[in-house]
C-alpha cells in the first residue's frame, strides 16, 4: 500500500531551490510533458516539500505550492499528501483541508494525511468527521488511519466513541495489528477505561513500546502506582526498548508516590539511554525532584535541557512556586516568552498560584488580566486561585464580589478557597454564611463537606457541625484520613494522627515527649484553637501533640543519621500549631526539615520557614 511506502525514508533530496529557482521550474500542463520528465518533475517537488516541511519554511513552501498549481501537479495524490502534511506541520490545518477538498483523486494516503492533520493540530472533532466521511465514501481505514482516529477519541476523552472506532477495526480485521492495537490501548488508558485497555493489551499477539507505555500511563493516571511500576519492570524483563513517553510516565509515578530513591534510579537509566536531555522526560524529572523536596536537582535538570517545550517551562514555574522561589517564577515567565514559548492556561494558573502563596495581590491581578491579551479566557481554576489570593490577603469582600461576578457557577475549589481565607483571618461569621449558602446548593464532596463542618465549628455552631458530619456519614462517605510519610531504606513509613500501629511506636512517642519538654523551654505553647472538636482543653492538647507529621519527624530523628535532612510528605494541609512546632523543632535539633502538604513545600531551618508564615 502507498502509505507503507511513505514510511520508508526518502533519499537525501537535492539542496532546496531559492525562490528564483522555483520560479524558473517548468510551468506547463501535464499533456505537454513526456512521461519521464513529468515523473522527474513531481518527484523533485515531493523531495522539496519534504525538505521545506522539515525546515518549517512557510514562505518558500507556499512558492512551491504555487508552482505545483501552475504546473498542474496538484492532481497527483502523493503531492497532495505532502502539501497537506506541510501545512499541518506548520500549524495551518485549514489550508490542509482546502487542499484535501480540491484534490480530485483521494487515495488512502490523502485521507490519512487529513485525519492525522486534525489530530496533530488539536482539532479532534474535525478529524473524526473526516474519518466518518471516509467510511461513507467506502474507503477502508488502514493501520495508519486507525491510530489517528483513536488519538482523536483520546483527545476528547470519549471512550464510547473510541469503542466505535475499535469495533470498525475488529470488523475489517485490523484489531490484531500491533499499531492499531497499541493505539486502542493508549486511547482506552487516556479515557480512564482501564479494564478495556487491559483486555486489549492482554489479547494482543504482539506488543510494542506504544502498547506498554499506554498501559503504564493508564495505571499511573488512575493512581495505581504499584501496578504501573510492576508493568514497567515486566516491560524491561521482556527486553522492550522503552522510549521517552515510557520514562516520563514512570518518573511521574515516582514523583506522585514520592519514591525518591526509585526516581533517582530512573534518572540514572535515562542518562545511560541518552533521554536525559529530552524535554518530556525533563519535565517529569523536574516534577519528581520538586515533589520530593529537591528543588536544586530540578534546577539542574532544567538547565541541562537545551530544547525546552512548554510543559517543561510550566513544570519549572510550578516547582518554584511550590517552594516559595517567587522571584524565579517571574523571571522564568519572562524567559519563556523571550524563548518563543507561548504561555497557556496552565502557565497562568501557576503564576496565580505563586502570587497567592506570596501575598502578591497587585501582581496576581496583573497576570489575571494578562490572560485575555493572550487569548485565554479564565476558567474556574483561575477564579479559584484569584479567590484564594484575595482571601489569604484578607480581602474577603473582594473575593465574595469576584465569586458573584463569575461567568460560570462557582466550583467547590472556589468555595474552598473562600473558606480558607475565612479560617486564616478568623472571619467565622462569613465562614458560617458561606457554609449555609453551599449546603443549600446540594451534596458536595467529602473534602468540602469537612471544611464546611469545620467552618460551623469555628463559628461556635457545634450543632450544625455535628449535623454536617452525620450527613456525611449517612451518605456513606468518609473524610480523607490525614497521613504523613517518610522514605527510609527504600521503604515508605506512613503515620496517622495518634497512630500506634508502627513497629517503633513506643520509641516514637518517647521521642515526641522528649521534644515536647525541649520545645516548651524554647517558648512553645500548644494552640488548641486548631482542634475543632467539642472536647476539653486537655484532650485538644493531646490530639494536636500527636499529629501525623510530628510522628513522622520523630521517626526520622530516631532512624536518620545525624545531619541528614528530613523530608516529610502529607496528603492534607499542615495545621498552624504544627507549623509553629516544626519551626521550633528544626532549631532545637539543628536539622533541615522539609514538609510537603497538599498545597506547597515548607522548608524549616533554624527556626524559620521558607513560606515566611504566609501559607
Amino acid at each position: 500500500m502507498l502509505h507503507r511506502q511513505l514510511k520508508q525514508p526518502f533519499q537525501e533530496p537535492p539542496p532546496p531551490p531559492s525562490s528564483i529557482q522555483i520560479a524558473s521550474l517548468p510551468r506547463y500542463p501535464r499533456n505537454s510533458l513526456n512521461q519521464q520528465s513529468y515523473e522527474s518533475n513531481y518527484r523533485v517537488v515531493c523531495n522539496h516539500l519534504v525538505e521545506f516541511t522539515r525546515r518549517r519554511n512557510l514562505p518558500i513552501g507556499r512558492s512551491l505550492h504555487a508552482h505545483v498549481i501552475k504546473s498542474g501537479l496538484q492532481t497527483i495524490p502523493l503531492i497532495c499528501h505532502h502539501l497537506i502534511n506541510f501545512y499541518s506541520k506548520l500549524q495551518h490545518p485549514y489550508c490542509s483541508e482546502q487542499i484535501f477538498h480540491e484534490t480530485p483523486i483521494k487515495s488512502s494516503t490523502t485521507w490519512s494525511s487529513i485525519i492525522s492533520c486534525f489530530a496533530q493540530n488539536e482539532l479532534p472533532f474535525r478529524g473524526l468527521e473526516h474519518f466518518k466521511l471516509m467510511i461513507r465514501n467506502k474507503m477502508f481505514p488502514d493501520d495508519y488511519i486507525f491510530p489517528c482516529a483513536t488519538k482523536a477519541c483520546a483527545m476528547i476523552n470519549d471512550h464510547r466513541l473510541g469503542q466505535s472506532v475499535h469495533c470498525v477495526a475488529v470488523k475489517i480485521g485490523f484489531d490484531a495489528n500491533v499499531y492499531v492495537g497499541s493505539s486502542v490501548v493508549d486511547m482506552y488508558s487516556k479515557c480512564r477505561s482501564l479494564m478495556d485497555a487491559r483486555k486489549v493489551f492482554d489479547e494482543m499477539p504482539e506488543r510494542n513500546v506504544v502498547s506498554w507505555s499506554g498501559m503504564i500511563y493508564g495505571y499511573a493516571q488512575m493512581g495505581e502506582d504499584e501496578e504501573a511500576l510492576l508493568l514497567f519492570k515486566a516491560a524491561l524483563h521482556e527486553g522492550l526498548g522503552v522510549n521517552d513517553f515510557t520514562f516520563s510516565c514512570v518518573i511521574r509515578v515516582c514523583g506522585n508516590s514520592t519514591f525518591f530513591e526509585l526516581g533517582k534510579q530512573m534518572h540514572a537509566l535515562c542518562l545511560k539511554m541518552s533521554y536525559d536531555e529530552n524535554s518530556f522526560v525533563g519535565s517529569s524529572l523536574i516534577s519528581m525532584y520538586s515533589k520530593s523536596g529537591m528543588i536544586e536537582c530540578a534546577y539542574q535538570v532544567f538547565d541541562l535541557v537545551a530544547d525546552k517545550n512548554l510543559g517543561m517551562w510550566n513544570a519549572m514555574v510550578i516547582a518554584c512556586a511550590q517552594h516559595a522561589h517567587t522571584t524565579n517564577v517571574f523571571d522564568l515567565f519572562k524567559k519563556m516568552q523571550n524563548a518563543g514559548a507561548k504561555p497557556n492556561f496552565i502557565t497562568f494558573l501557576c503564576m496565580l498560584y505563586a502570587c497567592s502563596h506570596a501575598g502578591l495581590v497587585k501582581e496576581g491581578k496583573y497576570y489575571f488580566g494578562l490572560m485575555k491579551q493572550h487569548g485565554i479566557d479564565p476558567e474556574s481554576q483561575h477564579y479559584a486561585s484569584m479567590v484564594d489570593l484575595l482571601g489569604r490577603a484578607g480581602k474577603l469582600d473582594e473575593a465574595v464580589k469576584l465569586i458573584d461576578e463569575m461567568p460560570m457557577q462557582p466550583t467547590e475549589s472556589v468555595w474552598g478557597a473562600l473558606l480558607t481565607g475565612c479560617r486564616i483571618h478568623n472571619n467565622t461569621e462569613l465562614a458560617g454564611s458561606v457554609a449555609d449558602r453551599v449546603f443549600a446548593l446540594g451534596p458536595v464532596s467529602p473534602g468540602l463537606h469537612v471544611m464546611l463542618s469545620n467552618a460551623y465549628a469555628a463559628a461556635g455552631r457545634y450543632q450544625e457541625a455535628a449535623k454536617a458530619r452525620i450527613m456525611l456519614r449517612d451518605r456513606g462517605q468518609k473524610k480523607e484520613t490525614g497521613l504523613s510519610w517518610v522514605e527510609e531504606n527504600n521503604r515508605i513509613h506512613t503515620f496517622a494522627a495518634g497512630d500506634r500501629a508502627h513497629e517503633m511506636s513506643d520509641e516514637i512517642y518517647r521521642k515526641l515527649d522528649e521534644l515536647g519538654e525541649v520545645m516548651e523551654k524554647a517558648g512553645y505553647a500548644v494552640d488548641t484553637s486548631y482542634a475543632l472538636k467539642e472536647v476539653d482543653d486537655e484532650e485538644k492538647n493531646r490530639m494536636i501533640r500527636y499529629h501525623s507529621e510530628r510522628l513522622a519527624i520523630a521517626f526520622a530523628l530516631i532512624t536518620f543519621p545525624d545531619g541528614r535532612p528530613i523530608r516529610v510528605m502529607k496528603n492534607l494541609r499542615v495545621c498552624g500549631d504544627c507549623h509553629v512546632a516544626i519551626k521550633i523543632i528544626s532549631k532545637c535539633v539543628g536539622r533541615v526539615i522539609t514538609v510537603r502538604d497538599n498545597n506547597r513545600f515548607h522548608r524549616f531551618e533554624n527556626g524559620e520557614c521558607s513560606c515566611g508564615d504566609y501559607w
